[in-house]
């Protein structure tokens, strides 16, 4: 028993190689962030010398100051957090409460409708911009109001499909026909059965729609105005000019990323935790 349990733990455990290129693996991950905060840091001068400088200055302070002081930087950050988050949590919700229904429950037509979902992420979205701005301006009058932003991505194919696949095969039936025989009702087996079981995946589609929602660049810069801009559109005025101002435009591209890192910090945690509390399950 004892040669066995060793061989299995050898087969676990990661030798100096594997740290090795882990190490190089993070730092060429790292190196665009901290080569955002070096050249953040300078001037455009600096950056565009040769060799290239690779320490960061003291310019940090002064470039901040002149990113709030063109653009309004502090509205653009809450519109940013309150668009995806909002999102976020819209897409979460139905995502799992649609792939839920295409995944356990029967209902006519259901394979019919999967497909029309499936098949609307075939479409470029670039095609219905026009038609989207014309309802969004002309119907609702909400061009240049944070709705005109929320409204289009409260509902998402691809997290109806994730989350489709996933429930199929990570929620037994047996475990909703249990819930069936106890007296629960559709929306009862969804919030106390179905969530708990969905939770590893809706983290993750919860990242992946926060992070696509806050880098969101075309139809905010549609639908959205400078004076009532996301973090993306206050970049875009940065970039204006005869001249551009390098180290400004990524002072704010660094600021523009912190709340992504902070919350993938906070959630980091949170996502690995119910991937593998999801794997233990299966």
């Amino acid at each position: 028993m004892t040669p066995r349990r060793r061989g299995r733990n050898s087969q676990l455990s990661a030798g100096w190689g594997t740290y090795a290129v882990l190490g190089v693996v993070l730092l060429l991950s790292m190196f665009p962030l901290y080569w955002t905060l070096v050249a953040a840091s300078h001037d455009t001068g600096d950056i565009s010398r040769t060799p290239p400088v690779l320490v960061p200055g003291s310019r940090l302070l002064d470039n901040l100051r002149a990113v709030f002081t063109r653009t309004d930087m502090r509205l653009a950050l809450t519109n940013s957090l309150v668009v995806s988050t909002l999102v976020t949590i819209s897409v979460v919700f139905t995502s799992t409460l649609a792939g839920f229904a295409f995944a356990k429950l029967r209902f006519r037509g259901k394979g019919a409708l999967l497909g029309v979902v499936v098949a609307t992420m075939m479409v470029p979205p670039q095609l219905g911009i026009i038609p989207l701005y014309i309802m969004m301006a002309n119907w609702l009058h909400w061009a240049g109001h944070l709705q005109a932003l929320v409204a289009p991505a409260a509902v998402s194919a691809f997290g109806v499909f994730f989350m489709r696949q996933y429930l199929a095969t990570a929620l037994p039936t047996e475990l909703l026909e249990a819930g069936r025989l106890d007296g629960c009702s559709t929306w009862r087996l969804y919030w106390h059965v179905v969530l708990p079981v969905a939770r590893p995946a809706a983290a993750v589609l919860g990242m992946l729609t926060f992070m696509a929602t806050w880098n969101d660049f075309f139809w905010p810069l549609v639908a959205m105005t400078q004076q009532n801009p996301t973090v993306q559109v206050a970049l875009s005025a940065l970039q204006g000019g005869y001249v551009r101002d390098y180290s400004l435009v990524l002072c704010g591209a660094l600021v523009s990323t912190l709340p992504i890192l902070v919350v993938f910090a906070l959630m980091g945690r949170q996502i690995l935790g119910g991937i593998m509390q999801g794997a233990v399950k299966g």
